[in-house]
């Protein structure tokens, strides 16, 4: 495994005053609109709770939506269901972290994907966080090429995972594997995953109130 892991450094402060989760009826997910995604904005947000994306995906520079979902998926670090079939992929597959944090975000954004909604104006975001060593990209290389991978934003012992892509089969779960193990050995204790999917349930992930999260997010941020 392989890493080019980046000296982190805190940004600015975000000139936006954050909206309390709290204050959003239990069961509704949006939170708010506006801001920007300056460095200092997104970390703030995560540090709230809170998440951002476009109100509308084909508008290269429009509105942001903030979410705080409720109920809330997360992925347990002591709970990752791994497969046999699984297992065998993770020997087939080399794991590199943060050396292609950028192709990561555009295969994602890939517009053929259902559901897409990474813009440009968010890989430029994002990598921004990149560059001041906030977010981190978990990639699985077969023959060399990128074939999966995930991306997401580390603070402290917390880990929100954004997105994740595959070419091949179970390449964004290794990389998946390869997170959960590296957050454990670093002492991690919450890995968000914002919305509970089937697939991600499969791997063990689950759902939480927006209050229980939001008590787990800030005995991580603590």
């Amino acid at each position: 495994m392989s890493t080019g892991r980046i000296p982190r450094r805190e940004p600015p402060s975000t000139r936006y005053v954050l909206p309390n989760p709290l204050v959003t009826p239990p069961g509704t997910d949006l939170v708010a609109l506006g801001a920007d995604l300056e460095p200092g904005t997104l970390l703030a947000a995560y540090r709230a709770g809170m998440f951002p994306m476009p109100v509308d995906p084909g508008k290269r520079r429009g509105k942001i939506a903030w979410y705080s979902p409720d109920p809330r998926g997360l992925i347990p670090l002591d709970g990752l269901k791994i497969s046999k079939s699984l297992r065998k992929s993770i020997q087939r597959y080399e794991v590199r972290i943060d050396t292609d944090f950028r192709g990561v975000m555009e295969r994602c954004a890939d517009p053929d994907r259902t559901g897409r909604w990474i813009t440009a104006q968010f890989i430029d975001a994002y990598e921004q966080l990149f560059d001041l060593g906030w977010a981190q990209s978990y990639e699985t290389y077969l023959d060399g090429k990128l074939v999966g991978g995930l991306y997401g934003v580390r603070i402290d012992n917390f880990f929100a995972g954004e997105s994740m892509f595959h070419d091949t089969p179970d390449a964004s779960k290794v990389a998946l594997v390869h997170l959960v193990d590296r957050l454990n050995d670093s002492g991690a204790t919450l890995l968000d995953t914002q919305w509970l999917t089937d697939h991600l349930a499969s791997l063990g992930g689950h759902e939480v109130s927006r209050r229980d999260y939001l008590r787990l997010l800030a005995a991580a941020l603590d």
